[in-house]
């Protein structure tokens, strides 16, 4: 199976019978473009899909938790929290464009950073841009974005976290599981 964007045929990263993801190269311009499958050589119909410089998405469980990582790299939720003032790792997918911008199929092994723009709210405030530090390529992960984040040290429990990159913003209800600092006036 292969799946054609604008006429160039997609690196897939999974298929199912319900469902193909892939990754569109970084290179092609917003816009109405055509996508098709071939499946055994059988090509089927034009869809047009309309590509955005930036369509942030976090990467969350079932139960709505945004997938993130502690410094020692800790990723169950249901036993741990980000503590005010800890750095994590949130994941996400579709932020932007990079530099430099890999082009698919390369897979980079190096940072590269996602275009100015992001900005980062925890209950519908934004936080300081300092805090951000650091949101582009997972290095060596094809299609996956993430967010060094430094939480503030002023941190309301389990708030709903929301990435905004130009006027795109990742679904409602996703939530940081946070408690604040017993030392931390409530």
């Amino acid at each position: 199976m292969r799946v054609y964007v604008n006429n160039c045929s997609a690196p897939l990263l999974y298929v199912c019978p319900t469902q193909i993801n892939l990754l569109v190269a970084g290179n092609l311009k917003p816009g109405a473009v055509p996508l098709f499958v071939v499946r055994q050589g059988v090509r089927g119909p034009d869809a047009n899909v309309t590509l955005v410089l930036a369509a942030p998405q976090l990467f969350a469980t079932s139960d709505n938790l945004v997938i993130a990582q502690h410094a020692d790299y800790l990723t169950d939720h249901r036993r741990c929290t980000s503590p005010p003032a800890e750095t994590i790792i949130i994941y996400a997918a579709g932020l932007s464009p990079t530099e430099p911008n890999p082009a698919p199929p390369e897979i980079p092994n190096y940072p590269a950073q996602s275009a100015s723009g992001l900005t980062v709210s925890l209950d519908g405030s934004p936080l300081p841009g300092e805090l951000i530090k650091y949101a582009g390529v997972t290095p060596g992960s094809a299609g996956v974005h993430q967010i060094n984040l430094l939480l503030p040290a002023t941190l309301a429990p389990n708030p709903e976290i929301r990435v905004t990159m130009g006027d795109q913003v990742n679904r409602e209800g996703v939530v940081l599981p946070a408690q604040p600092s017993p030392h931390q006036p409530r």
